[in-house]
């Protein structure tokens, strides 16, 4: 971890041409691939887009590598390259416990598979605005304040113990002050409407259920950002790798959700994978003074960890494992 990266390499064009391709990429999802009407995702669908976020987020990191090498020599476009894809990893994995909530979020409102699609991609756009700030934010104030990266550390391993040791259980949503409050202050519909998020009766302007699945959906990618993010300044502070390692990531996963919603219970290990690598890359912010572990060694330690999960998770099913603790 280096502290005296925060200036970035990136130029105000390459800025706006990685925002502009972004949108681009979701216009041509909205717009073209998926049409205007409501439709169930299936499996094909779903696993030609992680295929596609996949092959453009190594299309981007050999961009990466070619303009750097040219540019600032082979040592840096190295260096940044690996960044790119520790931290494409590492918030890619870290996002996948979105997709659990997800479809808790989908199974509590009962939003039909049809009208799931839509709401993700504003669930999206919000995302990227959210993560933009934050991750600008968090930048600048480690910037002013290396201490904090400490702080981060620390927040990470007590947040993975954690993860590790107090078995979860399901939250339930409607206790959730936030939904009490939106319920007690919006005229609400009982029913959904498409994927109008409002509609009219009578000239008076009621919010459908798809309002309040949004909201959720944005406040739960907030919740997870607090972990991701400090968890991605272990590899770097550079903002322009931040964010777009950050922003591949929450893109490839709405199609990862699509193509594994069904699935998601069969990787029930992969909690304590995620949890196992948030003490890694903690353990390794905090210990950064004393001991450096080359970019490549933590890529590899983490997708080591993340692929044995899922395997494990794949080998041994969850009934397997309750006979065997009684």
């Amino acid at each position: 971890m280096n502290h005296n990266t925060v200036a970035s390499f990136a130029t105000a064009p390459m800025w706006a041409g990685f925002i502009v391709f972004v949108l681009f990429m979701l216009a041509l999802d909205l717009f073209v691939f998926g049409g205007r009407k409501a439709h169930r995702v299936k499996v094909k669908e779903a696993l030609a887009w992680v295929i596609a976020w996949l092959c453009l987020a190594l299309a981007f990191a050999g961009l990466l590598w070619w303009y750097l090498n040219d540019t600032l020599g082979a040592a840096v476009a190295q260096t940044k390259t690996l960044e790119f894809l520790a931290g494409y990893l590492i918030e890619q994995s870290l996002s996948v416990d979105n997709m659990f909530v997800f479809v808790m979020i989908f199974g509590y409102f009962a939003v039909p598979p049809e009208l799931q699609r839509r709401v993700l991609l504003y669930g999206v756009l919000g995302a990227i605005v959210m993560r933009a700030a934050m991750i600008l934010g968090g930048v600048w104030l480690v910037s002013q304040f290396t201490w904090l990266l400490y702080v981060f550390g620390a927040f990470l391993v007590f947040t993975g113990i954690k993860m590790l040791i107090v078995d979860d259980d399901e939250p339930d949503l409607s206790q959730n002050p936030l939904l009490r409050w939106l319920r007690g202050h919006l005229r609400m519909t009982t029913e959904f409407h498409g994927e109008h998020f409002f509609i009219v009766r009578d000239g008076v302007r009621w919010a459908t259920p798809m309002l309040l699945v949004l909201i959720v959906i944005e406040a739960s990618d907030v919740i997870f950002a607090v972990d991701s993010i400090p968890a991605i300044f272990a590899v770097t502070t550079d903002p322009f790798i931040v964010f777009t390692s950050n922003i591949f990531a929450i893109m490839g996963l709405r199609a990862l959700y699509f193509l594994l919603a069904d699935m998601a219970d069969r990787f029930y290990l992969l909690k304590y994978g995620l949890a196992i690598v948030l003490v890694f890359i903690g353990g390794k912010m905090l210990a950064a003074p004393w001991f450096h572990l080359p970019i490549q060694w933590s890529l590899a330690i983490v997708g080591i960890i993340i692929f044995g999960a899922v395997g494990l998770s794949l080998l041994c099913s969850p009934k397997e494992e309750k006979k065997e603790k009684s």
